[in-house]
């Protein structure tokens, strides 16, 4: 005759309390909900400060040099040939010497993407692999989607705007399927004023009507390659963004600061600059005042690499072709400061309720 659970529970007593404790672990398990990931709370980094402010005195104490490079081949800012020419007295420089990326990221330093053409350096990806909110820009594709495809990958909440305007939703075959809900794509070029208008084609946009059209106030990462439009793109981004510190007497702004123009105030909505220079037909006296507008809006760059397949296949024309990776000083981005990141859904991190007043969020708010 079969004995009842029951009476095989009034026997065993240690086997009804093991049942019912699996009973119980399994209820447990398959009703509670599956637990979101959390964002990384980033404590205060004490070090960090003292890196960037021992990096930016180490900057400020290269402008006085370029100076004197300008006068040794110059002597003055117009009289300095880009490229020299093969001839005697053969100057030993080129333009790229005298705009050497001496501020060192004060993180880990990676190239991303693809070897050869389409990878990219960046500083400190790990800031913003677990950062909600995290916004990427980027402008004039190619053929390549290699850089913007391992940053997805890399992160865990960032979103890429990728625009080009010859390119348009058809540009999502190019990223991973399982990313490709954290991609937009347009069909549109940067500019330094907007023509967007019915009958304008291509479609351009300034960086702040793009962003203000896209709900955003802070792009953590913005790469930049439209084919020689940089310098009067980026002039209207620095105009949009920030405003001249007029001086009583320039003349006595340059010799204090090591600057030929106005220093800045403001900060500009991006953390990180990545960004192909194209110096075709540049003068230097033109190259010099766009980048020292760069320097005193509060870029610093840290990384170059200079485009030699370009070089190879343009031989008679001189190395025309740089990216240039810069960080903003500036402002309360993820590179620079500690912040408290919070959750997609708004709220913050369970095991940090009340945050340190050390810490920083990142990016400016909505104004």
């Amino acid at each position: 005759m079969a004995k009842s659970a029951f009476s095989l529970g009034q026997r065993h007593p240690r086997y009804t309390i093991a049942f019912a404790a699996f009973v119980l672990c399994a209820y447990w398990f398959l009703s509670s909900p599956t637990p979101r990931p959390h964002a990384v709370v980033y404590r205060a980094n004490n070090d960090l400060k003292a890196r960037l402010e021992r990096e930016e005195r180490k900057y400020r104490a290269m402008l006085p040099q370029r100076q004197d490079l300008i006068t040794r081949f110059g002597p003055t800012p117009a009289q300095v040939v880009m490229f020299p020419p093969d001839q005697d007295p053969w100057p030993p420089y080129t333009v790229w010497d005298f705009f050497p990326p001496l501020f060192n990221c004060p993180h880990e330093l990676d190239r991303l993407g693809a070897l050869g053409d389409g990878g990219k350096w960046m500083c400190g990806i790990s800031r913003i692999q677990d950062k909600p909110n995290c916004v990427i820009y980027s402008f004039g594709i190619d053929s390549s989607y290699s850089f913007e495809a391992t940053l997805l990958q890399s992160t865990q909440f960032c979103e890429v705007w990728i625009y080009d305007s010859t390119k348009g939703e058809d540009a999502q075959n190019h990223i991973p399927k399982p990313l490709r809900h954290r991609a937009h794509f347009g069909k549109l070029a940067l500019g330094a004023s907007d023509r967007h208008g019915q009958g304008d084609d291509p479609k351009t946009w300034t960086l702040k009507s793009l962003m203000s059209e896209n709900g955003h106030s802070h792009i953590d990462f913005l790469r930049l390659d439209v084919e020689g439009w940089e310098w009067e793109t980026f002039r209207g981004i620095i105009r949009d963004f920030t405003m001249e510190r007029v001086s009583a007497n320039p003349a006595a702004n340059a010799n204090t600061t090591g600057w030929n123009v106005n220093e800045r105030e403001g900060v500009l909505p991006f953390g990180q600059l990545q960004i192909e220079l194209h110096v075709w037909n540049q003068r230097f006296q033109d190259f010099l005042e766009w980048w020292e507008l760069l320097e005193v809006a509060g870029l610093r760059p840290f990384h170059h690499e200079i485009n030699l397949v370009y070089a190879n296949y343009n031989r008679h024309s001189g190395v025309e072709l740089a990216e240039y990776s810069f960080l903003n000083i500036r402002g309360e981005n993820a590179f620079i400061r500690d912040y408290v990141p919070v959750s997609p859904d708004g709220v913050v991190a369970e095991h940090q309720q009340e945050p340190d007043v050390r810490n920083i969020r990142h990016g400016p708010g909505p104004e």
